[in-house]
């Protein structure tokens, strides 16, 4: 696919697989509108990116009502979306039993309401012109369960339903709607997972500190777009065979996820 000019919207832009994102696709000629709450780190994410049309607009995605009217506000003032990568999230490293309710909330504000508020507000404008692809990143723990993460497995879980029935809507709208479920890829994520508190744990986890290259994954990930596919699951190691394990033999799966003792 040609994305020379194209407009690409990508959540979550300051870093991981948002910031690498913005990178390959500027650097395949696209325009990218960067969004997140850091506009310093947007900042210097757009001075370096490949191109001078790219646009910075800061967003907080825990408050979708705010999110969807100031992007309904700003529509006629953006380019034509050609791809709206919702991407923005946040994980999740506690115990049922130990996390207050609040966590809950939060991680379906930013993971879940959050996303359907752009979506909300993005869409319309890519119906009407018969033509877009809508890309939201989900998890293979909105795939399969495990320990530590109950909210943002759910969180995630719903990403993979909404999607999978605007797919069935917006199909005779000719848009693409593809279904992005990352396993351990190397970020910052298990960083800024939440606590049973809510308040982000800093500090690493073994299987993202050994997963994929978020380059590689990125690569991925623009592959999948490129090919109009609807659902896809990009990792290595078991993070990327666990839904196929858990489809296959589902018991073995709950039995070793039981007896799992890791974050």
């Amino acid at each position: 696919m040609d994305y020379k000019n194209k407009s690409v919207w990508i959540t979550g832009a300051s870093s991981g697989i948002g910031k690498e994102l913005a990178i390959q696709f500027a650097a395949l000629g696209a325009n990218i509108i960067l969004s997140a709450r850091s506009v310093d780190k947007l900042n210097e994410l757009k001075q370096s990116l490949n191109g001078d049309g790219h646009l910075i607009l800061p967003l907080d995605l825990s408050a979708p009502e705010a999110v969807l009217a100031q992007v309904t506000d700003l529509l006629d003032t953006l380019p034509a979306i050609d791809i709206l990568i919702n991407n923005g999230g946040v994980s999740q490293r506690s115990l049922f039993l130990e996390n207050e309710f609040n966590v809950y909330r939060q991680l379906m504000e930013v993971n879940y309401f959050g996303l359907i508020a752009l979506t909300k507000a993005v869409a319309p404008t890519m119906v009407a012109r018969r033509s877009g692809s809508i890309v939201s990143i989900s998890s293979v723990a909105g795939k399969v369960g495990s320990k530590f993460r109950t909210g943002y497995s759910g969180s995630k879980y719903a990403v993979v339903g909404f999607m999978d029935c605007l797919r069935a809507e917006l199909a005779e709208h000719n848009i693409h709607c593809l279904t992005i479920c990352p396993g351990s890829i190397k970020t910052a994520i298990a960083h800024n997972s939440l606590n049973e508190q809510g308040i982000a744990q800093n500090k690493p986890e073994h299987s993202i500190e050994n997963g994929m290259n978020v380059s590689l994954a990125a690569k991925k990930m623009i592959s999948a777009i490129s090919n109009k596919k609807d659902e896809v699951v990009i990792g290595q190691g078991i993070s990327g065979w666990a839904p196929t394990i858990k489809r296959f033999f589902p018991a073995l799966f709950n039995k070793l996820t039981a007896k799992a003792n890791y974050r």
